[in-house]
């Protein structure tokens, strides 16, 4: 896929950075359907090519942040070598410098946002709470809330299943699916519909 056959996923004025980062390699994209387990994905091929795929149901600002963050994987190996650890200093430092760089293409509000998480950038979109929470108040489902705001003894629906929260360990939340009995731990942010 070319550059510019992924404008209709992007926000405008990304192609400028894209043919900087892009110039040095021969990349494959694949615009996938969603996958719940991921966002997107970097990985090296045998003909020393690269390929990376990336969620086609991602809104535009999104889909940059996440093809920025597969990147830096490409540009922090093919700089430091295949030896470093994929989400260490190396790439936290790749992956920081091309925000920074490309800040302008995120709106307003969200530049405050990008600037914070890339002081320290994590490897999980998830782990950082503000741009979880900026990207799904995008998608505005009133149905759903994060599973931090229900409270001990609620139930709630996740995935057509329904559980009962039944407390906090550490960070997460102990749940019990009420049609197995199993327990599953949950993360703050997970999205959950609140079922009375």
């Amino acid at each position: 896929m070319s550059i510019q056959s992924l404008e209709k996923y992007l926000p405008q004025n990304t192609l400028q950075y894209l043919k900087i980062w892009f110039a040095d390699y021969y990349i494959h994209i694949k615009v996938t359907r969603n996958r719940n387990s991921k966002l997107g994905d970097y990985r090296k091929l045998q003909d020393h090519s690269h390929e990376i795929t990336i969620n086609s149901t991602l809104a535009p600002q999104l889909f940059f942040f996440v093809l920025t963050h597969e990147l830096a994987h490409l540009i922090a190996f093919e700089k430091y070598g295949r030896r470093i650890s994929p989400h260490g200093n190396e790439w936290k430092h790749t992956f920081r410098q091309m925000l920074l760089q490309s800040l302008e293409v995120y709106e307003e509000d969200l530049r405050p946002v990008i600037v914070k998480f890339s002081k320290s950038p994590k490897a999980n979109f998830m782990a950082s709470p503000d741009l979880v929470k900026y990207f799904h108040s995008e998608k505005q489902d009133d149905t759903l809330v994060f599973i931090e705001t229900l409270q001990k003894g609620d139930f709630f629906i996740y995935r057509n299943e329904k559980y009962l929260l039944e407390g906090l360990i550490k960070k997460n939340y102990l749940c019990k699916n009420l049609a197995t009995g199993r327990k599953y731990s949950f993360k703050p942010l997970a999205r959950v519909e609140k079922y009375t």
